[in-house]
């Protein structure tokens, strides 16, 4: 009951922000950021709409799997930026690559996005017998919604996306997706603000834990989000793992969602993994959300380290906070 990806595709935009570009405007150094992240340079949107990414990332996997595109059955799009409230990027993403015959939808789980929108696609394609593919597109523009006052959050972000597409398998598959919203203040970026006179009106019994900030800018509680992560990460492996007696020494590849070099470094010895049997494209991609686990599997891929019939756990964490893993036969 799994899934074959069939081929997978990227967008990186042009315009790179290396660390020594941040010092021009908050109190930091190349030597600081890379000690403590891992990240050397990342991919910043200019021109580029969320949905262009997406599009041009999809519209490279479509040309590499050698499909007919009317044959995608549905189109996901997992974001958190996306470029409007309404419609979805799955919808742009679709019409623009002439995928004529395909549902669209947008799926937000934060920097988990891209496991969530694998699992979701391979329960369509297990269970509907006319789907034949679902094209998975991860795409971001975090730099939009920096707030770029804060060196603690801004210098982590990059811009970029991926694609994969999926038809339905009987390879190796197991997955587990977990969230703990009691946490969902210490990562958010607000959409819409309540203004003050309608807040007054609130009963004695509501509460909103958010914390205040400029509307559409990132907040991260940093400490908080680490700790969780260091933990997060290793648990959504071992969650799926279990379900089909899978273990760590089983596995080919370990490719997790890129939010820094330290979080993966803690994951890796708690599991107990040399970090030689991790993907890591920080350092020149920094943190792309819902697209650093997908870019990070198409790169380990087009490098060749990545070969048919390997085993791989894609592990992710997120606002939400969302995490969980996928193991699969590649």
């Amino acid at each position: 009951m799994g899934i074959n990806i069939l081929a997978m595709g990227n967008y990186i935009p042009e315009q790179k922000l290396k660390n020594d570009d941040f010092t021009r405007f908050i109190e930091t150094n190349d030597e600081w950021i890379r000690t403590r992240t891992g990240i050397v340079e990342r991919p910043m949107a200019g021109w580029e709409p969320t949905w262009y990414m997406g599009m041009k990332a999809a519209e490279a996997a479509v040309k590499k799997s050698g499909i007919n595109v009317k044959d995608i059955g549905l189109v996901i799009s997992c974001t958190a930026t996306s470029d409007f409230l309404t419609p979805s990027m799955a919808s742009v993403i679709q019409h623009k690559i002439g995928a004529v015959n395909a549902g669209a939808f947008d799926l937000n789980a934060a920097c988990t996005g891209f496991v969530y929108a694998l699992d979701t696609a391979r329960r369509f394609v297990q269970t509907d017998e006319n789907m034949k593919y679902v094209l998975v597109v991860a795409n971001e523009s975090l730099s939009r919604f920096l707030d770029f006052n804060d060196r603690g959050s801004c210098i982590l972000f990059g811009d970029g996306a991926a694609a994969a597409i999926i038809e339905k398998s009987d390879k190796m598959y197991s997955s587990a997706l977990r969230s703990d919203g009691s946490g969902a203040d210490l990562l958010c970026a607000r959409s819409l603000n309540v203004a003050p006179e309608i807040r007054q009106d609130a009963p004695d019994d509501f509460t909103d834990n958010f914390p205040d900030m400029p509307l559409h800018k990132l907040f991260q509680n940093g400490k908080e989000v680490y700790k969780f992560a260091t933990s997060a990460l290793p648990k959504s492996f071992t969650l799926a793992a279990e379900k089909i007696g899978v273990t760590k020494d089983d596995i080919d590849w370990f490719i997790p969602h890129q939010a820094n070099v330290r979080i993966i470094e803690t994951a890796a010895k708690k599991l107990g993994v040399s970090m030689d049997k991790f993907i890591v494209t920080l350092d020149h991609f920094g943190n792309t959300s819902s697209a650093s686990i997908p870019l990070a599997l198409n790169e380990g891929i087009e490098k060749g380290l990545i070969k048919r019939g390997q085993k791989l756990a894609l592990i992710g964490f997120g606002a939400g906070l969302t995490y969980g893993g996928i193991i699969l036969e590649y």
